[in-house]
């Protein structure tokens, strides 16, 4: 099976190239369309801002690709939150999969800290993505902007507020969260997204 990783200017690609081998897959790290194009399975992984992200990737053409993807494709962490309509992060036009809009975690008391850095839990988990879990499950988070509950939401977690730690349409899925620093959780639900 061929599994491709999207190359583009994002931190923390690497590691899900490590997590991929792990489960004994030799994953490529591409931005080339027709690689994309061709691969079994699509994961567009990272870390960064949205606005310089989304520029990179309308100026590589990496935008028009992804969109045409009909195989399933899994979008981690800024990965997802570009999968969306608009973020308020620079106030940036987005891919626009999911007809959902990524906000600003507004800090309610003292103690709430942005962004949301380690482990929570992810409930109310419904989709083949997370065959076997057992609720409530711990997962890694670093992110200082979410998507709020609404018709994709396939995992929820509560920092501030309930918001959306995971969505699905159609061949697309994507986690807030990063599985590949998750531990057996993460590395779960990265066999299954790769056994769809």
């Amino acid at each position: 099976m061929k599994v491709a990783i999207v190359k583009y200017n994002a931190g923390n690609i690497r590691s899900v190239v490590n997590a991929v081998k792990r489960l004994g897959y030799d994953p490529i790290l591409t931005d080339d369309a027709e690689e994309l194009r061709t691969a079994d399975k699509i994961i567009f992984p990272g870390q960064g801002e949205a606005s310089t992200t989304m520029a990179y990737l309308r100026e590589h053409g990496l935008d028009k690709v992804i969109l045409s993807l009909t195989q399933p494709v899994l979008g981690i962490c800024i990965g997802m939150q570009l999968l969306c309509r608009h973020s308020e992060e620079y106030n940036t036009e987005c891919l626009g999969v999911f007809d959902v809009d990524v906000k600003r975690f507004m800090p309610q008391h003292h103690e709430d800290k942005v962004p949301q850095m380690g482990w929570n839990t992810i409930e109310n988990c419904k989709s083949e993505l997370y065959k076997g879990s057992t609720m409530p499950e711990y997962v890694y988070f670093v992110h200082s902007y979410y998507v709020p509950l609404c018709d994709f939401t396939i995992a929820e977690t509560n920092y501030i507020q309930p918001y959306s730690s995971s969505l699905h349409k159609g061949n697309f899925y994507a986690t807030q969260f990063h599985p590949e620093k998750s531990g057996s959780v993460g590395e779960r639900i990265l066999k299954n997204f790769l056994e769809l």
